[in-house]
Protein backbone atom coordinates (compact mmCIF):
# COMPACT_ATOMS: atom_id res chain seq x y z
CA UNK A 1 0.00 0.00 0.00
CA UNK A 2 1.18 3.60 -0.69
CA UNK A 3 1.70 5.79 1.86
CA UNK A 4 -0.33 8.55 0.71
CA UNK A 5 -3.21 5.76 1.04
CA UNK A 6 -2.33 5.23 4.25
CA UNK A 7 -2.51 8.73 5.41
CA UNK A 8 -5.42 9.08 3.48
CA UNK A 9 -7.14 6.87 5.24
CA UNK A 10 -6.22 7.48 8.48
CA UNK A 11 -6.93 10.83 7.95
CA UNK A 12 -10.88 10.04 6.52
CA UNK A 13 -11.31 7.59 9.43
CA UNK A 14 -9.95 10.80 12.18
CA UNK A 15 -12.35 12.96 10.05
CA UNK A 16 -15.15 10.76 10.50
CA UNK A 17 -14.73 10.17 13.68
CA UNK A 18 -14.04 13.69 14.77
CA UNK A 19 -17.48 14.77 13.30
CA UNK A 20 -19.26 11.75 14.98
CA UNK A 21 -17.82 12.89 18.45
CA UNK A 22 -19.53 16.68 17.26
CA UNK A 23 -22.52 15.26 16.52
CA UNK A 24 -22.63 13.51 20.03
CA UNK A 25 -21.23 16.51 21.76
CA UNK A 26 -23.76 18.86 20.19
CA UNK A 27 -27.11 16.27 20.09
CA UNK A 28 -26.07 15.70 24.00
CA UNK A 29 -26.49 19.50 24.77
CA UNK A 30 -22.85 20.12 24.73
CA UNK A 31 -20.13 20.46 28.12
CA UNK A 32 -23.10 22.45 30.31
CA UNK A 33 -24.58 19.51 31.84
CA UNK A 34 -20.88 18.25 32.54
CA UNK A 35 -19.95 21.37 33.85
CA UNK A 36 -23.26 22.79 35.77
CA UNK A 37 -22.39 18.92 37.95
CA UNK A 38 -18.12 19.26 37.97
CA UNK A 39 -18.94 22.59 39.36
CA UNK A 40 -21.71 20.92 42.59
CA UNK A 41 -19.09 18.58 43.06
CA UNK A 42 -15.95 20.97 43.39
CA UNK A 43 -18.61 22.84 45.30
CA UNK A 44 -19.57 20.02 47.81
CA UNK A 45 -16.20 19.19 47.98
CA UNK A 46 -14.26 22.41 49.05
CA UNK A 47 -17.18 23.04 51.60
CA UNK A 48 -17.09 19.48 53.10
CA UNK A 49 -12.88 19.71 53.31
CA UNK A 50 -10.93 16.87 51.64
CA UNK A 51 -7.73 14.68 52.04
CA UNK A 52 -5.01 14.38 49.63
CA UNK A 53 -6.04 13.70 45.78
CA UNK A 54 -3.68 10.72 45.86
CA UNK A 55 -3.27 9.25 49.10
CA UNK A 56 -0.42 6.20 49.34
CA UNK A 57 -0.88 5.21 52.03
CA UNK A 58 -3.88 3.82 51.68
CA UNK A 59 -3.10 1.77 48.36
CA UNK A 60 -4.61 1.56 45.46
CA UNK A 61 -6.82 3.66 44.19
CA UNK A 62 -9.93 2.89 42.68
CA UNK A 63 -12.92 4.35 41.69
CA UNK A 64 -16.11 4.50 44.36
CA UNK A 65 -18.53 2.81 42.39
CA UNK A 66 -16.32 -0.34 41.57
CA UNK A 67 -15.14 -0.40 44.99
CA UNK A 68 -18.29 0.07 46.49
CA UNK A 69 -20.22 -2.21 44.39
CA UNK A 70 -18.24 -4.99 45.34
CA UNK A 71 -16.27 -5.29 41.52
CA UNK A 72 -12.80 -5.44 43.05
CA UNK A 73 -12.45 -9.08 41.63
CA UNK A 74 -13.72 -8.85 38.42
CA UNK A 75 -11.62 -5.54 38.43
CA UNK A 76 -8.74 -7.28 39.27
CA UNK A 77 -9.11 -10.10 36.98
CA UNK A 78 -9.26 -7.37 34.04
CA UNK A 79 -5.92 -5.98 34.83
CA UNK A 80 -4.50 -8.99 35.54
CA UNK A 81 -5.71 -10.38 31.77
CA UNK A 82 -4.67 -7.01 30.24
CA UNK A 83 -0.75 -7.02 32.20
CA UNK A 84 -0.76 -10.73 30.99
CA UNK A 85 -1.84 -9.87 27.67
CA UNK A 86 0.74 -7.21 27.16
CA UNK A 87 3.58 -9.24 28.96
CA UNK A 88 2.51 -11.57 26.26
CA UNK A 89 2.60 -9.52 22.94
CA UNK A 90 6.13 -8.22 24.41
CA UNK A 91 7.42 -12.24 24.17
CA UNK A 92 5.82 -12.90 21.69
CA UNK A 93 7.34 -9.94 19.43
CA UNK A 94 10.59 -10.27 20.84
CA UNK A 95 11.00 -13.98 20.08
CA UNK A 96 9.27 -14.01 16.76
CA UNK A 97 10.10 -10.46 15.22
CA UNK A 98 6.73 -9.12 14.76
CA UNK A 99 3.69 -10.47 13.34
CA UNK A 100 4.11 -10.18 9.41
CA UNK A 101 6.06 -12.69 7.68
CA UNK A 102 9.51 -11.50 6.51
CA UNK A 103 13.10 -10.79 7.80
CA UNK A 104 13.48 -9.29 11.29
CA UNK A 105 14.57 -5.50 11.39
CA UNK A 106 18.18 -5.06 12.80
CA UNK A 107 18.47 -4.33 16.47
Amino acid sequence: MQRWKQYGGLLGLFAAFLAAGYWGFTATGGALPWAKRSAKALQRGVQDGGGALVDIGRGIVVAGPIRKGGMMLEFGAIVLVLVVLGIGLYVYVDRYGGFEDGERPAR
